[in-house]
């Protein structure tokens, strides 16, 4: 016998502020957590699966009109006709207290009580099975509900159902805290869980698995998104495989901008990572945020023109693929290279240059047409005196152009310093 365990569904989250990002796929975005749910049906389907549970959060709060329910109940009606058992429990987003709007689904989806624990008996292609569970009656649980969970039922492959952060996750509400150790020596199979949207093996004997959300809905939650694939053998869990089921697939992708001489470089190198996830996205779309980190040679002019890389940015993404990928953020954060108190000691030019400097620390004005003038200077000098092998260099050997990038390093700094005080 083989059952599909999900949780956290979000159906039509709402996804707000989408709309501020010009570009943004907004439709195909919105709609990725019903394709999820679609593709999850799929899989049921697919893989003869008997039963289908759902732990909690299968709205995301009141529905904003009946077409959320409808849809929902349309794909539960493809599993109807596959004689597939449904069994839901509310969470802290569709509590009873929650959701004004209902629609009675068809017949093969059983909502376990919000009152009061309950068990749900089943004969499932040949397995007794025994599903115990209790929903959310209200939106902040915070006492311990499997603390009244029913003892197993003998005989059964008994599952537990439930919407919990055990003894506490990192960025998710402490609703229905409860101790591993209860949950193992409830004498359970299988402990189906919800509300952590990352996907988690607690443990295994017995099973205690969070299967994550099945669609990531921004860019905190990233990687693969899906549902968990149970097989049952004589009454025993014999294996147990997360399933990819996302529409869109969420990534941060950090760039170190360390070793890149250039504002270029760091263009070049975001567009190999992004062409790294998307590869990595099995024909998704990927919705990408992108730090740029690190002190570098290249923070100057990154930071003369930030607008412009970060629509460079946006531009490759492109190239690797029109509906591949989508930037969401391109968020700058590098540093000028070197400390500018080992500079100042320096004996080359740009120590003495960077001294220099320092007398017109308090007339942003000089300091602004020194930034403009250098930066006119790059742009009129041949491209083939600044890279290349036949580049220009200095008496002591120094690159002419890192020369000019280390100076606009220095005078971002001095021009902040400058804006900040005024």
């Amino acid at each position: 016998m083989k059952f599909v365990h999900a949780a956290d569904l979000h159906i039509d989250s709402p996804l707000r502020g989408l709309e501020r990002y010009e570009g943004a796929p907004v439709e195909l975005i919105r709609g990725a957590t019903r394709r999820a749910l679609a593709h999850l049906v799929d899989l049921c389907l697919e893989e003869g699966a008997k039963l289908l549970v759902l732990c909690g959060d299968l709205y995301d709060g009141d529905w904003k009109d009946y077409s959320t329910g409808l849809f929902f109940c349309r794909q539960m009606a493809r599993l109807r006709e596959a004689d597939v058992t449904v069994v839901w429990i509310r969470g802290n987003h569709d509590a009873a207290s929650r959701l004004t709007q209902h629609l009675r689904p068809p017949d093969n989806v059983h909502e376990l009580s919000h009152a009061r624990p309950v068990t749900l008996e089943r004969e499932l292609d040949g397995v007794a099975v025994a599903i115990h569970g209790q929903g959310f009656s209200k939106a902040k649980v915070t006492e311990d509900l499997s603390e009244r969970y029913p003892a197993p039922v003998s005989g059964a492959f008994n599952l537990g159902l439930l919407h919990t952060a055990l003894d506490g996750r990192e960025g998710h509400d402490a609703y229905a805290p409860c101790r591993v150790e209860w949950l193992v020596n409830r004498g359970y199979d299988y402990w189906a869980l919800g509300h952590v949207h990352q996907r988690e093996e607690v443990c295994k004997d017995p099973w205690i698995v969070f299967p994550g959300n099945l669609q990531g809905r921004h860019a905190r939650e990233t990687g693969k998104k899906g549902a968990t694939l149970v097989n049952v053998l004589e009454g025993r869990v014999a294996e147990v495989e997360a399933r990819a089921l996302d529409e869109v697939r969420w990534a941060h992708l950090v760039f170190d901008a360390s070793r890149a001489a250039s504002a270029d470089d760091v263009v070049d190198g975001v567009r190999e990572q992004v062409a790294s996830a998307v590869a990595d996205a099995d024909g998704r779309l990927t919705a990408a945020r992108v730090s740029i980190v690190g002190a570098s040679r290249a923070h100057a002019a990154l930071s003369l023109s930030t607008e412009r890389f970060q629509h460079e940015i946006r531009v490759q993404a492109l190239d690797v693929g029109r509906d591949a990928a989508w930037i969401e953020k391109v968020v700058l954060n590098t540093r000028p290279e070197g400390d500018p108190l080992l500079l100042r000691a320096r004996n080359d030019p740009l120590g003495a240059l960077l001294r220099a400097l320092d007398g017109l620390r308090s007339d942003e004005a000089k300091l602004g047409n020194l930034a403009e003038e250098l930066a006119e200077l790059k742009r009129k000098l041949p491209r083939e005196l600044l890279d290349g092998p036949d580049a220009a260099r200095l008496s002591d050997g120094a690159d002419v152009k890192a020369l000019l990038d280390d100076i606009e390093g220095l005078l971002m700094p001095l021009l902040s310093e400058e804006a900040s005080e005024s």
